[in-house]
């Protein structure tokens, strides 16, 4: 092989992953399966696609090696292949935040019309959370939540938030945290928090971020699930 072709071969390669990471939809599928191991249908769900199309989008990422698959019964699962993909993911997401004013702008938009509260960072939530003074949600939906949370959040998915209001101290602070930076749940929960009374905040950062500043995660159902699936047995 010449050098010539040699280089074009690798950069043919390269390019291919890239071009993995050039659709919007793909982008999305990357953040949502790094909360966690998900079937084809819970990724259409999620990203309010057709089970076809998202099975044409996993293609190309588990093409690219970018996500890997296995089957159980009728059911394929997907996953990230490597954490190289989560921290190409989060470069790739960095570089829009400091290079395009437009992603900035659209998020202070976004959450200001919904929910209009200052968000929390990690650090001030540790030390309200140490202190007692806050209670903190995870109001993803219940596999993400078991597939990695922070120690002592409640798990309450977003859509049983209304009926579970009553759980929740009135007087202490709510912390209500997500996905991620760009994740609506928390917005929309805080929303519905600040309707009810409540005061609320959506935590900036979500499993990624948690990670990455060394928090620890937990993985499975919290202390209170296990005791109560116990008694019931």
């Amino acid at each position: 092989m010449k050098p010539r072709d040699f280089k074009d071969s690798i950069f043919e390669q390269l390019a291919r992953v890239g071009a993995a990471f050039s659709s919007p939809k793909r982008v999305e599928i990357i953040e949502l399966l790094a909360q966690g191991e998900r079937t084809v249908e819970s990724v259409a769900a999620a990203t309010g696609m057709s089970v076809a199309n998202t099975s044409r989008h996993l293609s190309v990422l588990r093409n690219s090696g970018l996500v890997s698959s296995r089957r159980e019964g009728l059911y394929a699962f997907y996953r990230i292949s490597e954490g190289s993909v989560v921290t190409t993911f989060q470069a790739l997401r960095t570089l829009a935040e400091s290079r395009l004013a437009e992603v900035r702008q659209l998020a202070e938009a976004f959450f200001n019309e919904v929910d209009g509260a200052e968000p929390i960072g990690i650090e001030e939530m540790l030390v309200r959370a140490a202190a007692g003074d806050v209670m903190v949600i995870d109001v993803r939906p219940r596999l993400e939540y078991e597939a990695g949370h922070l120690p002592g959040a409640v798990s309450i998915p977003l859509e049983e938030l209304p009926a579970r209001l009553v759980e929740i101290d009135r007087d202490h602070g709510v912390v209500a945290y997500c996905r991620g930076p760009y994740c609506v749940m928390s917005a929309e929960a805080v929303t519905q928090l600040r309707l009810a009374g409540m005061e609320a905040q959506r935590l900036v950062g979500g499993p990624l971020e948690w990670r990455e500043a060394g928090l620890p995660i937990v993985v499975g159902p919290s202390s209170d699930e296990v005791a109560l699936a116990a008694s019931t047995n």
